[in-house]
Order: structure tokens, then sequence, then C-alpha cells
């Protein structure tokens, strides 16, 4: 390793809005998604104000909602997940995905690398596999997910066998110890210029059904009975909350990161908590990373921010885009 001076991080102001590149801008436009998804046509109504909406309340419309962003969007057929796992919020996602495009551009000339020449793991791809399914359409990228529950491997791999295209460009693999996050996924012949992850956030499962409670507030519910628990999004124990929360969680991921750091070029997590920042920094700072940086993300009143960080000096760095990013285009 390096004896460079190490950075500090950095934040990169959010613009109050979706990403340039994202194609969820605006409104959704209920009468071209409702064409996409028989299921979504039938729960489109209209609300208050006199405009096609659904229920965002209502699990199912939610679920048809992305199945028809899905494929209108990005072309993926026979979208589907199990009842009560994590139904993800597709902007805010596509988000993500078009700001660690940003990150890599930054370290190639201001060029987003494109192509099955990158490599990308998402840790804890979970049932829906949202991210490989919006990178690899956005910019080709070839992506691996792990994930330590079975089932949600399973439905993963259920989407990917509706659409054959994607057969040689995503591949799925077993975590099998809930204790690791790296070890075991990332293997000697593995290099990857991205790692992305979504951790659980909430420490515990009452702090997690608080968290459900709140949300069924915001969207002017009464709170749910315990039959209806599992609100619009869902999820499982694990993609909801681990010991210590988000923070301990990202804590142990940068302590494994460090004894893979020349294997993935820039390692990045979702952070939801803004507290949880400092305790990052400082974990981040005892690890040793050359650099990080923090990017303020907004999707309407919510705001969250990723944070990225790598073991590359930057000689290390220039010789990394230059034989797999350059050489290829």
């Amino acid at each position: 390793m390096s004896t460079a001076p190490r950075r500090t991080p950095k934040a990169a102001a959010g613009t109050g809005s979706l990403h340039p590149r994202n194609r969820h801008q605006g409104r959704y436009d209920f009468a071209r998604l409702a064409a996409a998804d028989d299921e979504l046509a039938t729960l489109v109504t209209l609300n208050a104000h006199g405009e096609p909406s659904i229920d965002f309340s209502d699990a199912a419309a939610v679920k048809a909602l992305n199945r028809a962003l899905l494929k209108d969007s990005y072309g993926i057929s026979g979208w589907d997940i199990p009842p009560a796992y994590l139904c993800p919020p597709i902007p805010g996602r596509a988000d993500y995905v078009h700001c660690l495009a940003d990150l890599l551009a930054d370290s190639n000339r201001k060029k987003i690398p494109r192509g099955k020449g990158i490599q990308v793991l998402d840790v804890g791809v979970g049932a829906n596999c949202i991210y490989p399914l919006i990178g690899h359409s956005e910019y080709g990228w070839q992506f691996v997910g792990s994930d330590i529950n079975p089932a949600s491997l399973a439905n993963a791999q259920a989407i990917l066998d509706a659409n054959p295209g994607l057969s040689g460009a995503i591949s799925l693999r077993l975590q099998g110890s809930p204790a690791a996050i790296f070890k075991g996924i990332v293997t000697d012949g593995d290099w990857f210029d991205l790692s992305l992850c979504n951790p659980p956030f909430h420490a515990s499962l009452a702090e997690a059904g608080a968290g459900t409670q709140r949300k069924w507030q915001n969207l002017g519910k009464q709170e749910p009975g315990r039959e209806s628990a599992a609100l619009n999004f869902g999820g499982q124990e694990a993609e909801l909350w681990c010991a210590g929360g988000e923070e301990s969680f990202i804590k142990r991921m940068v302590k494994e990161s460090a004894q893979i750091p020349t294997r993935i070029f820039w390692f990045s997590t979702l952070v939801s908590k803004s507290a949880s920042l400092p305790g990052i920094y400082a974990a981040l700072k005892q690890a040793g990373v050359q650099d990080s940086k923090t990017v303020t993300m907004n999707q309407g009143q919510k705001q969250s921010r990723l944070v990225a960080w790598t073991f590359l000096n930057p000689v290390q760095q220039a010789a990394w885009a230059k034989l797999r990013w350059q050489a290829r285009n």
C-alpha cells in the first residue's frame, strides 16, 4: 500500500431533485404505465385532484407500479416479488446507479465506462434484484448479486430467467455466513469496479415497526393492524434491521473491505441517517482508505446519501482506469 497522504471525505451537494439521467423525472404517466401492465390498469383511479393515481398504501398497487416501470423504462418482463418482501422505489434506486456512474466518470476523464467490461457487486441483492436490472439496462454493466437468503436469490433468479438477455449479464451468489459481507463472495479471480449496498438501517425489529407506523401516518392512514403490518414496500427482517443498525453494518463493511483493498476500485453504500456519518467516517479513517466521497441524493421530500471509498492511491487508480476502462474504449 502507498503511504501517500489520505484525503478527507468529500461531500457533493444535492440538487433537490432526481439525477439528470434518471428516467423517472416528474409525475408518473399512469396512462402509459397502465398500458404496460394489465394489473396496474385495474388499480389506477382518480385522486382527490381528479388526476390518475394509485393508492400508495396498497402493496399490490405499488408492486404493479414497479412492474410497469421496469417494463416501460428498462424492458424487464415478469418482475415479481413474494408477499412481504421489500418493494423498492424505482426512482431512488436508479439515482444510486447514476451517481455511481458519475463516480466512475470522475476517475475516467469524465467519461462513464460502459459495457460488459465493468463488473459490479451488489451486496444484498434481495428478491427484487433491482440494482442489477437498472445498472445493466442503463450502462451494460455486468453484475454479481449476493444475499444471505436462498429464497431471495431464487426469486431474483426467476426474474433473470424471465429475461433471457440477462442470463450472461447478472449472476447470483449465496452468502453462507450471515456475519460476513465480502468474505466468501469476492474470490481471488474477481476484480470489481464498484460495489454497492442498501444496508438494513434499523437497529431492532421494534425500531423497524416504529418506522412502519411513521410511514403509514405520512400516507395519511391509520396505524395498520397486526395482519397488515407489512407496509406497501414490505421487507423481511434482514432487509430492514440488524443489530446496531446501518452504522454498525457499514462499519463492518468498511473493516472487511480493508481485507480486499485492491479487489474493488470503489466500495459504496447507501446511508439513510445523517447521524451515522461521523461513525462511518471514523471507520474509514481507521481502515486507511486513500479517498472517500459522500454524495447527497434527494427524491421529493426524502434525502439520503451514498458514501464511497477506495484503497487505491492515485497511481493505482490511473493504472486501473487505463487497463480496464480506457483500453476498451
